[in-house]
C-alpha cells in the first residue's frame, strides 16, 4: 500500500479526490435537504388550503353529512370536536395516522340540529355566517393515510373553526407526499450514480495532469543520476519551457552543477599546481642531500635550509587554503590594526626596500590576529619584491570602515591582470623566477582572508592595494577625524 501511493501523482490523485468527494458529499446532503423542505413547504401549503376549504364550510353551518370534501387520494380530511370524536371524514378513507383521532367513520352528535334546518335557509344569502375560522398558523404534521387499500405518507394541516353553536372543531386535511420523495429519490439516486463516475473523471484527470507536470522532473532525475554514474560535471539537466517551479528547479540544478564543476576544476587545478610547485624544492633538496650524503665536503647547507624553509612555507600555505576552504571562521578577538602594521613592517625592516607607515592608534577591528597578520604581511612581502626604491603603508578609517593601502613604486599590475592575480597559483610573467616570485599563493590567501573578515582586497592604479574592513561600531568619533587627516597626509589614492 505504501508503495502504490509512494508517488507524488498517486499521493495527488488521491488528495483531489479526497477533497472532491468530501464537497460534492456535502453539496448534495444540502441540496437534498433544500429540496425535501421545498417539496414539504409545497405539501404543506397544499394541506392548508384544504383544510381552510372545509373549515370555512364548518363555520357556516354546513351540516356534517353535506360537506363539500376534497377528493380523497388528493386531500383526505376529518373533522374532530375538541375531545376528539370525528364528526366527518372522507368516504374513501380506510385508516389514517398523525391526526387527533384516527377513526375513519362520523360519530353523530347529540344535538345535531343541522338536519332540522332547511336547505333553502342555509341557502338563504341574508343570513351572515354563525362560525370563525381561526386566523392563527395552521399546524402541521406527518402521518399516514389508507384511501381505497392504498397506503401512503401524507401531511395534514390543522385549522380550528367555530360552528354556529360556538362548538370548536378541528379540520385536518392531508396533501400525499409521494411527489417530495419520488423527487428526492430520482435526486439522490441521481447523485449516487454520477458521484462515483465524477470521482473517477477527477482522480484520472488528476493522475494525468500531475503525470504531465511531473515528466520533466523525470527528466531532471534521470539525468542527474547519469551524471552521478558518468561523474561527468560538464553535462546540464533539460530545461523545460514553461515558467514555472520546474524550470526554474531545473534552472537552479543546473547553476548548482556549474559551480561544481568549477570548484571540482579548481580542486584538480589546486592539486596539480601544489604538486608541481612541491615538486621542485623536493626534488632540488633530495639531490642535495644525495650529493652531501656521496661528498660531504660539497653539501650546500644554506640552498638545503632554504629549500627547507620553502617547503615549510608553502605547507602552511596549502594548510590555511584547506582550512578556509572549509569555511573556517575567523575569531572574535579586538585588534588595533595600525599596531598588527607597525609590527609587520618591524620584521621586514631587512627587506632590500624601506616601508614607511602612516597609521594611528585606535583603529580596531574584530577577526583573527593570525590571519590578518598573514594578510598585512602577504602584501608588504608582494610590495617589497617588485618595489624599485620605497614601499607605503597607511592606515585610515572612511565611511564606518578601516581601509589599509599598501602601495610600491614599482611597475604596477596591468589593468586586465588585476583580478587573475588573486587566483591561485598565479604568477605574472616577470615574477615567475624562483628566486623573484612565490608560488603564487600569498594573494589569493590575502583575498580569501578578507572575505572571511566581511572585507575586499583590490588593487588599484599603480601597485596600490587597498583592503577595506568593517570597523566595529564603538562611536568613537575622534579615530575618524585623526584617521581622515592621516589618509590625508599620506597622498595615496584610494582602492580602485
Amino acid at each position: 500500500m505504501r508503495r502504490i501511493f509512494g508517488s507524488v501523482r498517486a499521493r495527488a490523485a488521491l488528495g483531489a479526490t479526497a477533497v472532491v468527494a468530501v464537497a460534492l458529499i456535502a453539496a448534495g446532503v444540502s441540496l437534498l435537504l433544500v429540496l425535501r423542505s421545498n417539496l414539504t413547504g409545497q405539501t404543506d401549503l397544499r394541506a392548508e388550503i384544504a383544510a381552510q376549504n372545509v373549515a370555512s364550510q364548518v363555520a357556516l353551518d354546513v351540516p356534517y353529512h353535506k360537506l363539500h370534501l376534497p377528493d380523497s387520494d388528493e386531500n383526505p380530511v376529518q373533522v374532530v370536536t375538541e375531545d376528539g370524536r370525528l364528526r366527518a371524514a372522507s368516504d374513501d378513507l380506510d385508516a389514517v395516522t398523525g391526526t387527533a383521532t384516527t377513526a375513519v367513520h362520523p360519530v353523530p352528535a347529540e344535538h345535531d340540529d343541522s338536519d332540522d334546518h332547511d336547505d333553502d335557509d342555509h341557502g338563504s344569502s341574508d343570513d351572515p355566517p354563525r362560525g370563525k375560522v381561526s386566523h392563527d398558523h395552521a399546524h402541521f404534521s406527518a402521518g399516514t393515510a389508507t384511501v381505497d387499500g392504498d397506503t401512503a405518507d401524507y401531511r395534514f394541516a390543522s385549522v380550528e373553526v367555530t360552528n354556529g353553536s360556538d362548538d370548536t372543531l378541528i379540520v385536518y386535511a392531508g396533501a400525499p407526499l409521494t411527489t417530495e420523495q419520488s423527487a428526492v429519490s430520482t435526486v439522490r439516486g441521481a447523485m449516487l450514480i454520477g458521484l462515483p463516475a465524477l470521482l473517477v473523471v477527477v482522480a484520472g484527470v488528476t493522475w494525468l495532469v500531475t503525470r504531465r507536470a511531473l515528466r520533466p522532473v523525470e527528466g531532471i532525475r534521470r539525468e542527474m543520476a547519469a551524471i552521478t554514474a558518468s561523474e561527468d560535471l560538464a553535462r546540464r539537466v533539460p530545461e523545460p519551457g514553461s515558467h514555472d517551479e520546474v524550470a526554474w528547479l531545473a534552472r537552479t540544478t543546473n547553476e548548482t552543477l556549474t559551480a561544481l564543476e568549477k570548484s571540482v576544476d579548481r580542486q584538480r587545478r589546486f592539486v596539480a599546481d601544489a604538486s608541481h610547485e612541491l615538486r621542485s624544492p623536493i626534488a632540488s633538496l633530495r639531490t642535495q642531500l644525495e650529493v652531501g650524503a656521496a661528498h660531504p665536503e660539497l653539501l650546500d647547507v644554506d640552498g638545503a635550509v632554504a629549500d627547507t624553509v620553502r617547503l615549510q612555507e608553502l605547507a602552511a600555505d596549502l594548510l590555511l587554503l584547506a582550512r578556509l576552504d572549509a569555511g573556517e571562521r575567523p575569531g572574535a578577538a579586538r585588534i588595533d590594526l595600525g599596531e598588527l602594521v607597525r609590527e609587520e613592517v618591524s620584521r621586514r625592516q631587512t627587506g632590500r626596500v624601506p616601508v614607511t607607515v602612516h597609521a594611528v592608534g585606535g583603529l580596531e577591528v574584530d577577526g583573527s590576529r593570525g590571519q590578518l597578520a598573514r594578510v598585512i604581511g602577504n602584501l608588504l612581502d608582494n610590495a617589497q619584491r617588485h618595489a624599485r626604491a620605497s614601499v607605503e603603508v597607511s592606515v585610515r578609517r572612511r565611511d564606518g570602515r578601516l581601509v589599509t593601502e599598501v602601495a610600491d613604486d614599482g611597475p604596477g599590475v596591468p589593468p586586465e591582470e588585476r583580478e587573475r592575480i588573486f587566483e591561485r597559483f598565479v604568477r605574472l610573467d616577470d615574477a615567475r623566477t624562483r628566486d623573484d616570485g612565490g608560488a603564487g599563493l600569498g594573494l589569493a590567501i590575502a583575498r580569501d582572508v578578507a572575505h572571511r573578515h566581511g572585507g575586499t582586497l583590490t588593487v588599484g592604479d599603480g601597485s596600490v592595494f587597498a583592503l577595506d574592513l568593517p570597523a566595529p561600531h564603538t562611536g568613537d568619533r575622534t579615530g575618524d577625524r585623526t584617521g581622515d587627516r592621516t589618509g590625508a597626509r599620506s597622498g595615496r589614492p584610494g582602492p580602485a
